[in-house]
């Protein structure tokens, strides 16, 4: 089943492999993507779908030195450069669209400003990718440092994030994506507002299970009125406790946020599970009732193998399967799994920021 056609909202697709969001802070001066990033998304469209690395939606939303953005005209011009390179290798590509909250530095924040979350809660331990001696992505030089306090935003400021993704999602229809992915996922600031022990809001945004979904309901809608909810997708991390946000009943908060995004209609869930060794597994009974309860194209990604992949598609709850970091090394990879191929190995060292090396000098399988 994992190379057989599939249709996401508007969008066919040939196999249900897909290449998920991964960061690699390749971007330009200005977070503009560049020609060499053309390439490398170009290099992986034999993929079913692809979902570009997060790509923040305001200088605010941004928490990771050398990471694309999409809203400036320069950034969308950028953008046409790849989607027009994944296009002519006969590719699909959405946009990840993504505001960090909490998880920024000031060394990234315009004026040096604080960070902003649901909350002023730090996650300690949660680092963020600065640059090191300000020569910029190319010398790949750069150090993990702690995120920066943040402080709680205001009532009156949160529709302006609202309207900042909802412009986002025009800019990647205009910079010729085919849709959009919102990163719900991982502790970014979606993330912030749903669960509950990075939450500690007293008004309409906190507090009880629907309070706390009500900025990820407002987004999900106001990115599907700009772009129309067959073009959008999410991603959720249900099960997992990344970058300090974590949540007393995720079961029952993620079903809750499935049911809502049901309503709105959008194209498809992406669910992000835990991909470390020794990490819990999801329980079956889970997928189960989100499959009866979202009744659009389900995603799964995390640690995945073909064998793996063929079993989550027979078992009905999920479409496609998301391959991570076996893109990096094997730009051909469905081609590889076809044929059962060996599977290159990526290089760690070189996985965020630098040049070619590390990035699209990865050959195809002879």
């Amino acid at each position: 089943m994992l190379f057989t056609p599939h249709r996401i909202g508007v969008l066919d697709v040939p196999n249900r492999i897909v290449m998920p969001p991964m960061t690699r802070s390749r971007a330009g001066r200005g977070e503009v993507a560049t020609e060499l990033m053309a390439q490398y998304y170009a290099q992986r469209a034999g993929a079913g779908l692809i979902v570009s690395e997060g790509t923040q939606i305001s200088r605010q939303g941004q928490g990771y030195a050398w990471t694309p953005g999409i809203h400036t005209p320069e950034q969308v011009a950028g953008w046409r450069r790849v989607t027009d390179a994944v296009h002519a290798a006969g590719g699909r590509i959405f946009a990840q669209l993504w505001h960090v909250g909490r998880v920024s530095h000031v060394a990234l924040q315009e004026g040096g400003a604080a960070p902003v979350s649901s909350s002023a809660l730090v996650a300690q331990g949660v680092t963020v990718f600065v640059d090191a001696d300000g020569r910029g992505p190319e010398s790949g030089i750069g150090e993990m440092v702690q995120h920066s306090a943040p402080r709680a935003l205001r009532l009156d400021e949160i529709p302006a994030i609202v309207a900042d993704y909802a412009q986002a999602a025009r800019n990647a229809i205009a910079a010729g994506f085919d849709g959009i992915e919102l990163h719900g996922a991982n502790g970014y600031l979606i993330n912030q507002f749903i669960d509950s022990q990075a939450n500690a809001r007293d008004d309409e945004y906190g507090g009880s299970l629907p309070n706390r979904l009500r900025f990820l309901r407002e987004v999900a809608q106001a990115v599907s009125d700009a772009i129309g909810a067959d073009r959008v997708g999410v991603r959720l991390a249900p099960l997992t406790t990344l970058q300090g946000a974590v949540d007393d009943t995720p079961q029952a908060t993620y079903l809750a946020a499935a049911k809502l995004l049901d309503d709105i209609g959008v194209a498809y869930l992406h669910i992000a599970e835990a991909d470390w060794d020794d990490a819990p597994g999801m329980p079956d009974a889970f997928r189960e009732a989100l499959r009866m309860i979202y009744r659009g194209t389900l995603i799964y990604s995390g640690k995945y193998t073909k064998a793996r992949a063929a079993n989550a598609l027979a078992r009905g709850w999920a479409d496609l399967i998301g391959f991570g970091r076996p893109f990096i090394a094997n730009p051909d990879l469905p081609e590889r799994l076809r044929h059962d191929l060996p599977l290159s190995e990526g290089d760690r060292s070189r996985y965020f920021g630098g040049g070619a090396e590390g990035y699209t000098d990865y050959p195809r399988a002879a």
